[in-house]
């Protein structure tokens, strides 16, 4: 379920067909420059054009009008904290192109990585970047990729709403709390003034990119954590933990926080300079820290050679702006969307 509701329309811009979204809330002040921007690129690719030229220029543009006739499928998987993205871009672009079938998997970053290097997916979300080992894995299944940054998250720290003591945690203390070897068993092992009941912890399975980037930035090391805790790959089951539970902790991507708001309570985090909860304002800037981090879509180059491949991909940067804000999280600047689809192209028209 997406954090937030929009609604799609139809406008018809100089005879080419496009899709607006109407946020059920703020749009974010830089999306209607980017959607004219990206409009402009558009009208460029579809200069008139004759012969072996026009199909290059149609081919390396990836299409977009609404209507087109492309047909086939588009897998994804990968990081469950990726899914509500990947599925707002699923949903409206399926509006648009009825005749492709859009299937979003949330198997965790490692899943995804292990599925996307065997050819199994088209596209694979991660919610760190992909490691030296899927690297190889991926070469000597000779798949070529394309990294591409889709969002900004805010790493979030939570506990039940009932729970009247914990207003922050140091990352100190949250290694206390999660690193090997913990001895912390209750409130009052954190600090002496807390109550003397257990901690009931919840957290991302370990193949989520979510648990790797928190125990490496928390306890030093990707993997290093604490095993008797509540785990699983679905951040939803999650949510349902710490809601359920009043003595409970938990992490998990600021989306669910946000859809969940009214069942959990977000801690704030010192890193070192005050306690600061994350919010798009902190993530933006940065002083969300160290728990802010950017998302990613994975890309295989020879899935570009499929139109709908290519035109899925094109259509989540080219939205990303209105897309990203509608799921609580915080889109890239337009520029850097902008430059991704130009790399994307390139690789579109070596592949094949």
């Amino acid at each position: 379920m997406l954090p937030k509701r929009y609604t799609t329309v139809a406008v018809l811009t100089g005879g080419l067909g496009s899709v607006g979204y109407l946020p059920h809330g703020d749009v974010h002040p830089e999306a209607q420059i980017f959607d004219e921007r990206m409009h402009q690129m558009r009208l460029k690719c579809w200069k008139p054009a004759v012969g072996a030229l026009a199909a290059v220029t149609i081919a390396a543009c990836g299409g977009g009008q609404a209507g087109d006739a492309i047909s086939g499928a588009v897998v994804i998987d990968g990081s469950s904290t990726v899914f509500p993205i990947a599925e707002a871009v699923a949903e409206e672009f399926q509006i648009l192109h009825r005749d492709v079938r859009v299937t979003v998997g949330f198997s965790g970053s490692g899943g995804g990585f292990e599925r996307f290097c065997a050819g199994e997916t088209d596209l694979s979300n991660a919610s760190r970047p992909i490691n030296q080992t899927e690297v190889d894995a991926c070469a000597a299944a000779g798949i070529e990729f394309t990294e591409v940054s889709v969002a900004w998250d805010g790493l979030s720290v939570i506990v039940n709403p009932a729970n009247d003591f914990v207003t922050c945690l140091t990352t100190a203390e949250l290694s206390r709390i999660w690193g090997p070897g913990s001895s912390v068993t209750t409130w009052s092992d954190v600090r002496p003034n807390w109550p003397a009941e257990d901690i009931n912890l919840y957290g991302p399975g370990t193949d989520s990119g979510t648990f790797d980037y928190f125990t490496e930035t928390i306890n030093g090391e990707s993997g290093a954590s604490r095993p008797d805790f509540q785990a699983s790959e679905d951040d939803n089951i999650l949510v349902q933990g710490v809601a359920g539970d009043r003595y409970a902790l938990g992490y998990f991507g600021y989306a669910y926080y946000a859809e969940n708001a009214e069942r959990l309570k977000l801690v704030q985090v010192d890193g070192g300079a005050g306690c600061v909860a994350p919010s798009e304002a902190t993530i933006e800037d940065g002083s969300y820290a160290p728990l802010s981090r950017p998302l990613y879509v994975y890309v295989k180059h020879s899935s570009l050679a499929r139109p709908e491949v290519l035109e899925y991909v094109t259509f989540m940067l080219e939205e990303a702006m209105v897309l990203v804000p509608s799921t609580g999280y915080h889109p890239l600047a337009p520029d850097e969307y902008e430059a991704t689809l130009n790399t994307i192209l390139e690789a579109a028209g070596g592949a094949g």
